[in-house]
């Protein structure tokens, strides 16, 4: 399965979704226009790589400095994929990072947290 790396833009964020390393990241920005339409290679990759993944630890950072309600919902649809996986077994932790001066960040980490009931959620301020 090959990674999928999409550069970030003045609206959308940087994702790197890497088969290798078992390593997701999706930093930066999000309020593009059409989120459904952005995120929609990334839910595909997402659902093809959960069907490929076995035991190994998979790990998903999330370092998000400004997302749109448009883009909390795909955020919580990609979560829940996750926590539901764990619950079958599968190996994933979440990365929530955030800077300690962006409470806003920090506030959507525990929520999302909050949501979810099998996965290892860990808040990173830094």
């Amino acid at each position: 399965m090959d990674s999928l790396i999409i550069e970030k833009t003045v609206s959308t964020p940087y994702i790197n979704l890497n088969y290798d390393e078992r390593k997701l990241i999706i930093s930066g920005e999000s309020f593009p226009e059409n989120a459904a339409k952005f995120y929609e290679p990334v839910m595909i990759w997402i659902k093809e790589y959960l069907e490929q993944l076995a035991e190994e630890e998979t790990i998903i950072e999330f370092e998000m400095i400004y997302f749109n309600s448009s883009t909390s919902k795909i955020f919580m649809t990609i979560l829940d994929l996750f926590d539901q996986e764990v619950e079958k077994g599968k190996n994933i932790k979440i990365h929530w990072i955030a800077s300690e001066d962006n409470d806003i960040a920090i506030e959507c980490g525990e929520e999302f947290k909050e949501d979810l009931e099998f996965i290892e959620f860990n808040i990173i301020v830094n």
